[in-house]
């Protein structure tokens, strides 16, 4: 019984997401089709920062329900706004049927949790310099807000986890959920990222100078740097053939690796990046001519894309078919790697493979064949890849569910 947990393959039962580029998968594959990015120019409350953002404007005129005083945060709202898309929270009643509640798991990536919530709370302290009774919210200003709150939302009563390591966060939780599943240890898991903007993010990767003025240019020769975005991601997981609901997708592969090269700068040969994406392909069984379209990291930061860019090219080859898709929403952080592994699932359904906007003349020192408009191609295996600060690196394979 344990070897068959063990080997089980992973199903991708469901999947929504939130974005600037879409509120709910249908709206993203409208916005994907036409080329509409969701960047704006910098409008997030009390920020000057002369840059583009991928905002959420759908968070603008959210409506909290009346019971929910105690779990106020922009982070929360978005969490909320993505779970209520599509027929998640109905799928999710689903399995909690089937297998109940007890048994079935929470992961969740983020970067910043609440702490949107928290510069609000400094910003109104008592004139005695304390948190004013609205802020004291020992459930939002915490790191484990994310997971706290979905289970607060779904009753979900099984183990329960927030991830982050920076960018790679919302990737490694489909990761832990396989491990989880293949112990034994659930049933099905509901795995999700989910990070908002706040000055705190803003500032700070512009005190990095890793911030654009422009509109993010992944891969291009004239990129300067990032555009920053907020989004959330869900997906449910369980063991192919148990649940109740059709698989969507495959989990065949991940990768996981850290090598500690640097705080914030990447392996300059991308060694770490090499290490997760050789594990995902042979978790997969898949070698580098059998995935049909890469999701790339792609943050539009001069070291990171020549990095990712050579290491792609020298692992897939220089007409590997691959973009990026930061410049539709925005580098949303620790949900990055939800959401872009979605974008990615989503191909296998649609036949869409975006194409890297704003990308005008790929940099001379990057040997891939990159492309600016979207492709339509039968696609049957993605890769996402996902690389964060301190060398933490995460690769993700998906295949079609009847492959």
């Amino acid at each position: 019984m344990v070897n068959a947990l063990k080997n089980a393959p992973i199903a991708v039962l469901d999947y929504e997401l939130t974005c600037a580029t879409g509120c709910g998968v249908a709206q993203l594959r409208s916005a994907l089709a036409l080329q509409q990015s969701g960047l704006r120019a910098n409008d997030f409350e009390h920020s000057t920062l002369p840059t583009w953002i991928g905002r959420v404007p759908e968070l603008d005129n959210f409506r909290w329900p009346d019971n929910d005083a105690l779990w106020h945060s922009r982070n929360n709202a978005l969490i909320h706004l993505a779970l209520h898309q599509g027929q998640l929270l109905t799928n999710i009643d689903a399995l909690a049927t089937q297998f109940g509640r007890a048994r079935i798991g929470i992961i969740m990536g983020s970067s910043t949790s609440s702490i949107d919530r928290s510069e609000l709370a400094y910003r109104h302290l008592t004139p005695s310099g304390e948190l004013a009774p609205e802020f004291q919210q020992e459930n939002v200003l915490n790191p484990h807000a994310p997971g706290l709150y979905l289970a607060h939302l779904t009753g979900i009563s099984g183990p329960n986890m927030t991830i982050n390591t920076a960018c790679s966060s919302s990737a490694k939780v489909f990761a832990s959920a396989a491990r989880w599943l293949q112990a034994g240890l659930v049933d099905a898991v509901l795995v999700g990222g989910a990070d908002t903007l706040c000055l705190s993010v803003l500032q700070g990767f512009d005190s990095l100078q890793l911030v654009s003025e422009q509109r993010c240019k992944p891969f291009d020769d004239t990129r300067d740097g990032i555009n920053l975005g907020e989004g959330a991601g869900f997906s449910l997981l369980a063991r192919s053939g148990e649940a109740c609901l059709p698989a969507k997708a495959l989990l065949r592969g991940y990768g996981e690796s850290s090598d500690a090269h640097h705080m914030s700068h990447p392996h300059p040969e991308g060694e770490g990046a090499r290490r997760a994406i050789e594990q995902a392909l042979a978790r997969a069984d898949l070698a580098p001519a059998d995935i049909d379209y890469i999701n790339l990291h792609g943050t539009a930061s001069r070291a990171n894309d020549s990095i990712e860019g050579k290491l792609i090219a020298n692992m897939f080859g220089a007409e590997a078919c691959a973009s990026s898709t930061k410049a539709w929403m925005g580098h949303t952080l620790g949900a990055a790697g939800i959401i872009e592994s979605l974008v990615a699932v989503d191909a296998l359904h649609t036949g869409l493979v975006p194409g890297t906007l704003n990308l005008q003349q790929v940099d001379s020192d990057i040997p891939l064949a990159l492309f600016a408009e979207n492709r339509q191609k039968n696609v049957h295996h993605v890769m996402s890849n996902s690389f964060g600060f301190g060398g933490n690196n995460a690769c993700l394979i998906f295949s079609e569910a009847n492959v």
